[in-house]
């Protein structure tokens, strides 16, 4: 690799799509095949958090913004210690990063990893189709795709994905005497929630997503935190979780949801989920307060949404739409009195910040 963007000497690779459609490009990181679902993410800068976040498990990531990996790769900034994704789409990998704390170019790391790169492809026409045909399944090949291939694409399923991801046994972080407990259950959660509740002056004890809700109650946390996650909120496979949910909100201990989390409580309240054309991923969504009218900038990665009018009209928890989406109108926050939940990320790593005043206001809701 010669040059900061010479890909000119990579192996040829072929992605082919759910729709029958075949870019061809080259491989850049690991070379291998790869299906996984496509979705794309439209951030210039935070790819290190995109990388290493859980909630991309069996999924193809697609930067829209043509240069990644400029600033190279830095572990301090990672979301966790391995990365999510399935496979990587780019159309310039950077091969000469420039900055004091980076320890590796992209694609070095990405082989490293294990992780599929492709790049040379135009990811701006993909994106688009993306757009007006709805996410779809995709495979990276290093041969020309063959009518097989195109039907191991279409039957291509993410399968229970919060279990593949969640931690296994109980951890503690920051203890110390006098501090708030935050019960926080892990669904694929990022290192960045933990953080903002440390910075806090909070104690965080990380449970697994299986967890049983009176083992969850015994330890007197002031709150529960839900973690951002993989997947489909309905699916079967979550059952048991929505089930432990509504048990937790009925002990009145006031909880925080974030992405996955907003989902599955929500679902644990009578409210109904759906798939979203394309979805929300990106560092520049526009979400409005119901309640004030203000407007905030946001970054968001799901495919589903909570349909704010499907609430079950007796249910006593169902709360209010307190956050919408101000592109597409869909439902960004609930508020259920002393708990509350958000569908973007208020701790996003990777910037912007101007929702963080939301575990302010979750601590404000805890009496100890």
């Amino acid at each position: 690799m010669s040059g900061t963007n010479d890909n000119r000497n990579l192996t040829p690779a072929y992605l082919t799509l759910e729709n029958g459609m075949v870019f061809k490009g080259r491989y850049f990181g690991a070379q291998g095949e790869v299906t996984g679902e496509i979705v794309f993410t439209t951030g210039m800068t935070g790819y290190l958090e995109t990388l290493t976040d859980p909630s991309y498990r069996g999924q193809i990531v697609l930067q829209t913004f043509p240069l990644i990996g400029n600033y190279g790769i830095i572990p301090e900034d990672f979301e966790k210690a391995n990365i999510g994704v399935k496979a990587y789409i780019v159309k310039y990998p950077c091969n000469n990063p420039s900055n004091f704390r980076s320890e590796n170019n992209l694609g070095d790391f990405l082989e490293k990893q294990g992780i599929t790169g492709l790049c040379g492809i135009d990811t701006r026409a993909l994106a688009k189709i993306i757009r007006e045909n709805g996410v779809m399944n995709g495979k990276i090949t290093a041969s020309e795709p063959t009518q097989s291939t195109h039907e191991e694409v279409k039957k291509y399923k993410v399968e229970n994905p919060i279990a593949a991801v969640s931690q296994r046994t109980v951890t503690k972080t920051g203890e110390g005497a006098g501090k708030r407990i935050i019960a926080l259950m892990d669904l694929g959660a990022k290192n960045g929630i933990t953080n903002a509740f440390l910075k806090r002056n909070c104690e965080v004890w990380t449970f697994p997503h299986d967890t049983q809700a009176e083992e969850i109650i015994k330890i007197k946390p002031a709150g529960i935190m839900l973690s951002n996650g993989p997947g489909d909120p309905a699916d079967s496979g979550n059952k048991a979780i929505i089930e432990n949910l509504t048990m937790l909100m009925e002990s009145g201990i006031p909880i925080f949801g974030i992405c996955m989390g907003h989902q599955l409580l929500a679902l644990a309240n009578g409210y109904k989920t759906r798939k979203l054309k394309f979805g929300h991923r990106g560092a520049n969504q526009p979400v409005k307060d119901t309640q004030t009218g203000r407007v905030y900038i946001t970054s968001q990665n799901h495919g589903y949404e909570v349909i704010s009018n499907s609430v079950i009209a007796d249910n006593k928890n169902r709360g209010f739409c307190s956050f919408v989406n101000v592109n597409d109108g869909s439902c960004e926050g609930l508020d259920y009195g002393v708990s509350l939940s958000v569908q973007f990320h208020p701790e996003a790593c990777g910037g912007p910040l101007d929702t963080g005043f939301l575990f302010d206001k979750f601590l404000e809701r805890i009496t100890v």
